[in-house]
């Protein structure tokens, strides 16, 4: 069953050993069509690897993929396993109408599984929500997605989140399908419930460091009153990037005995930034708590520090990204699951182009479109 509709969307679960094993063309076949089987002309996954192809080429529009796909020679339509007609075998690419109902109608959270990356194994998952500006039509509010991400900027699988809901309620149906022991799940102060603690530690195995805000008000003034000029253990850190100087102080207190109310919490962080504008000379503090179930053993503060930093991979890698080089706030595919849909297209073609070693996305789309009918199907490993 698909995770975001009543209907059946996969032939099988979409297990670990299912999104991996075989081809791209295999994974994406287990997909259901959601075509009515009258009037098909176009193959399902043919239509999905045209997309794939064309976005990564810098394709930003159902227009944009259709105009890719109309100028792709035969021996590319080929590779692409899309129709053939008359007695000469000559190739049909789908047209735009056909891209734009195809991905406006196929199941978006199998879609997102299927192309996303295998955490097993990572040390951290970034979870965090961002909205498609764009998709805002009338009454209808933006589609907000919710999306995990390793910390080494590799996107797991994304959901939508529905319009009389938030983040909160999807955090379980987003992680479930995966295994991710021994994973420490990172998360901004919405996730910080006992509900996700839980989930993690106990179903899935997993390690959590939720950021602490006033949201949770009593768990902070908990935190707050700890006896932190107690704490031994200390980290110093300073960068000087973006136009400011920021200097971090990072104290770890253990925490068992000391009354704090939160599931399988054994150690607290309390994190002090110091910033100073570089152009104006302003100067700030923050002061913010992390709670995680890692010990002492298992996180001194230096590595406290890195998992929450890693925090900010999802924001730097992947929705930075969408927004500057896909222009994805920009983007005005509204209906059906077209946004969630074009979303997961564009983190796949991230997924491509970094683990092929390209460190900007900007730049490995340019050389895509270099030769834009046989590099991208190379980079997928097409027959």
């Amino acid at each position: 069953m698909c995770r975001q509709s009543s209907t059946v969307c996969l032939v099988k679960t979409p297990t670990r050993q299912h999104r991996l094993t075989g081809p791209l063309v295999l994974r994406l076949g287990t997909l259901a069509d959601p075509r009515h089987r009258r009037g098909k002309r176009h193959p399902f996954v043919s239509v999905l690897l045209v997309a794939c192809s064309a976005v990564l080429t810098g394709a930003r529009s159902f227009a944009a993929i259709g105009q890719w796909a109309k100028s792709a020679p035969q021996d590319t339509l080929a590779r692409l396993g899309t129709r053939t007609t008359t007695v000469f075998n000559v190739r049909i690419a789908p047209s735009t109408a056909t891209i734009r109902r195809v991905l406006g109608a196929a199941c978006p959270g199998g879609l997102a599984d299927l192309l996303g990356h295998d955490p097993a194994g990572a040390d951290t998952l970034a979870v965090d929500g961002k909205s498609a500006r764009g998709s805002r039509h009338g009454d209808t509010p933006a589609a907000h997605l919710l999306a995990a991400v390793t910390g080494t900027g590799l996107t797991v699988t994304q959901l939508r989140v529905p319009g009389k809901t938030n983040e909160i309620t999807c955090f379980d149906a987003l992680l479930k399908p995966y295994d991710l022991s021994g994973v420490t799940v990172t998360a901004d102060a919405l996730h910080c419930q006992r509900e996700h603690a839980r989930f993690l530690v106990e179903q899935k195995k997993a390690h959590y460091a939720f950021t602490v805000k006033r949201n949770q008000k009593n768990l902070h003034r908990q935190l707050a009153a700890l006896p932190w000029d107690k704490a031994s253990a200390k980290f110093y850190d300073r960068t000087d990037a973006h136009g400011r100087l920021e200097t971090r102080v990072v104290q770890a207190l253990t925490i068992t005995g000391l009354g704090v109310d939160f599931p399988h919490a054994t150690q607290v962080a309390k994190i002090v930034r110091h910033r100073t504008q570089r152009r104006t000379g302003k100067r700030s503090r923050e002061t913010v708590y992390v709670i995680t179930d890692l010990t002492s053993r298992q996180a001194s503060p230096e590595r406290i520090a890195k998992i929450v930093r890693s925090q900010w991979t999802i924001e730097n890698r992947l929705h930075f990204v969408r927004d500057t080089t896909f222009a994805e706030d920009a983007s005005k595919i509204r209906t059906g699951h077209g946004p969630d849909n074009m979303a997961t297209l564009r983190s796949f073609a991230i997924n491509q182009l970094r683990a092929a070693g390209h460190a900007y996305i900007a730049a490995g789309l340019r050389e895509m479109s270099y030769d834009s009918f046989r590099r991208p199907l190379n980079l997928l490993d097409l027959p």
